[in-house]
């Protein structure tokens, strides 16, 4: 592997008072040029120069911010001239007045204030994952734009949330996608708005107190529109060329474009790119997309054949130089590598998605007879941890995988109760799900909409019917926010769900009850016994263990009618606790419980 250089002075098109520098990588071109409305398209009049290393520069004096640009590039094995969009361009016009995709030259220049936001730390954040597309009530037309989303963020933060994490924003063909099929990866999508839009979010959000987090894609680029395929002309086998392997390890699920991670100059590409978001940008931290893609050539981390040692490299780099911001990845594999620390062998990632916290809850709470809920399998993710830490997981319910139409996802509601995903059934078995999910050690998220029972699969050309949703489910909207106030112990008593421990103490699979204790510290204000009722029956009296002696005050009962009409308000009574074990518990006490139900009591 060629050693990753030091980070390249000046790439791209960088605006000064004496017009713009260019400076691009083309190490098998025989001659560059810069083409654009400066110099009436002329691929004559400005000619850059080359060094040792296949690097071209040069400064043009006419070059504005705001100017549309094209590189001009030719290679002797080539007729004719190849005209490529800088992969480092910081703004791109997809569709140009004469059906071209041209880069804008761009000033970096935001007035960012007095921003001084620093992320709250792992065990008190609430995360919402949402798509800039969708996150909009207009039907039809075009996409969403950044601008709706900052509109709507005083409403994230009524409801509690500490960070949003966009989904993917850089340029992608066409203006409807999920985001992961970047084409230029320093670009934000046009159809959603320019970067001074995304800074202004970012901006709002940090006076509101919540971060921001973006997914990037680094497993692969494209495969549309990629100005990057075969960028200067040379390739082998008629793969990618320069900043894509040309040999086996270039197949992925999405096309034959993995980038070369064992070249130097494209290592530092996909390291200066999450920088910039870091840096210029201000981003509190980044989801990187489908990790085991990056490290592993067959995308299942299994089979040590197919292992890329130099993707490994890359992604220890990127989490040192990120360090002291919130580095999260998706690889589903189960593995505590991922998020051990780079001294120590591991990827260096602070937290990664949970895989089978989301699939054991789904499949709990899809279950269409009682029988089939595996209690000990709840248990399980109750426990499970990365390196004895339970926060280097994000656990959820949904996130747009599950959600999709496109990847054969539905959304939780709709699948418990497939054509009434607004019944009885749908609102009981997705809302315990949502008490589970705030209440287990971990950083919880969820999807857009989820808080107002969205049923409609998520799909990126379908808006969120948010007037609609509001109007028919602000009670459940009620229930995420009291559940998110617990979780952030906002009343000061419940702060052991902000701990790392806790213990599962009463476990009966033949009623499907669980209960388990939470706790930080310990103490009044501290200790916290959630309930949950996994079944189609409510009891009136139901003895389980306590951890402590004396009062317990029910904070939150699911079964509350004002959450949801069809509720069915069996009193989740506070309670007293005797001495006397009971679940290995020193102390006991009774509790009434409703169907489908989650209670949470805490002392203080």
């Amino acid at each position: 592997m060629s050693p990753a250089k030091a980070l390249q002075p000046g790439m791209g098109a960088v605006p000064h008072a004496g017009g713009t520098s260019f400076r691009v990588w083309a190490p098998f071109a025989s001659a560059v040029s810069v083409a654009g409305q400066f110099n009436q398209w002329s691929t004559e009049s400005h000619p850059l120069s080359v060094d040792s290393d296949g690097y071209w520069s040069g400064n043009i004096a006419a070059a504005m911010p705001g100017q549309r640009y094209k590189l001009v590039i030719r290679n002797p094995t080539h007729d004719g001239l190849l005209w490529r969009v800088d992969p480092y361009a910081r703004k791109v016009i997809q569709q140009d007045a004469d059906g071209m995709c041209n880069g804008v030259i761009h000033d970096p220049t935001f007035d960012w204030g007095d921003d001084r936001f620093s992320m709250q730390p792992l065990h008190k954040l609430v995360l919402y994952e949402l798509h800039v597309g969708t996150y909009n009530d207009a039907p039809g037309g075009l996409p969403g734009h950044l601008a709706n989303v900052i509109e709507e963020l005083p409403y994230l933060s009524d409801l509690g949330i500490k960070a949003i994490e966009l989904m993917p924003l850089v340029e992608f063909n066409d203006i409807w996608s999920w985001g992961y099929n970047p084409s230029n990866p320093f670009a934000i999508e046009d159809a959603y708005g320019d970067p001074n839009e995304l800074k202004r979010l970012v901006k709002r959000a940090h006076e509101l107190e919540m971060g921001v987090i973006l997914d990037v894609v680094y497993n692969h680029f494209g495969p549309d529109q990629l100005d990057m395929w075969q960028f200067d002309g040379w390739s082998k086998d008629d793969k990618g060329g320069i900043y894509f392997y040309n040999d086996w390890r270039s197949r992925t699920s999405w096309g034959e474009t993995r980038p070369d991670y064992g070249r130097g100059e494209v290592q530092q590409f996909i390291r200066d790119n999450a920088l910039f978001w870091l840096n210029e940008f201000h981003m509190d931290g980044l989801r990187l997309d489908s990790v085991v893609n990056i490290r592993n050539a067959n995308g299942s981390g299994q089979d040590y054949g197919a292992d890329i040692p130099e993707g490994w490299t890359l992604l220890q780099w990127i989490n040192n130089e990120g360090s002291g911001k919130l580095r999260i990845a998706e690889d589903l594999q189960h593995n505590d590598w991922i998020t051990k620390p780079t001294d120590q062998g591991g990827a260096g990632f602070n937290s990664q998605w949970d895989s089978l916290f989301v699939h054991t809850l789904r499949n709990a709470a899809i279950a269409a007879r009682d029988d089939d809920r595996r209690m000990d399998e709840i248990r399980d993710v109750l426990y499970h941890r990365h390196n004895s830490d339970a926060f280097q997981r994000v656990i959820y319910t949904e996130s747009h995988d599950e959600a999709a139409a496109g990847n054969h996802g539905r959304r939780l509601t709709d699948a418990i109760q497939p054509g009434d995903a607004e019944g009885y059934y749908a609102q009981k078995r997705s809302t315990l799900a949502a008490a589970i999910l705030f209440t287990t050690p971990g950083i919880p998220m969820i999807f857009q909409g989820q808080e107002v029972l969205d049923y409609q699969a998520f799909d990126d050309k379908q808006p969120i019917r948010w007037y609609e949703r509001m109007q028919a489910h602000r009670g459940i909207h009620l229930m995420y926010r009291d559940l998110i106030r617990l979780r952030r112990n906002w009343f000061n008593t419940t702060a052991g769900l902000q701990g790392q421990h806790v213990n599962v103490f009463h476990l009966n699979h033949t009623d499907k009850v669980i209960a388990y204790h939470r706790w930080g510290n310990g103490g009044p204000g501290d200790d916290v016994v959630i309930v949950a009722n996994f079944s189609d029956r409510s009891y009136d009296r139901y003895t389980i263990g306590f951890p402590r002696g004396g009062g317990w005050k029910v904070r939150f009962n699911s079964d509350w009618p004002g959450y949801s009409p069809v509720f069915g308000n069996q009193p989740g009574y506070d309670t007293t606790a005797y001495y006397g074990k009971v679940d290995h518990m020193p102390f006991h006490g009774d509790i009434g419980i409703g169907r489908y139900t989650c209670l949470i009591l805490s002392q203080g």
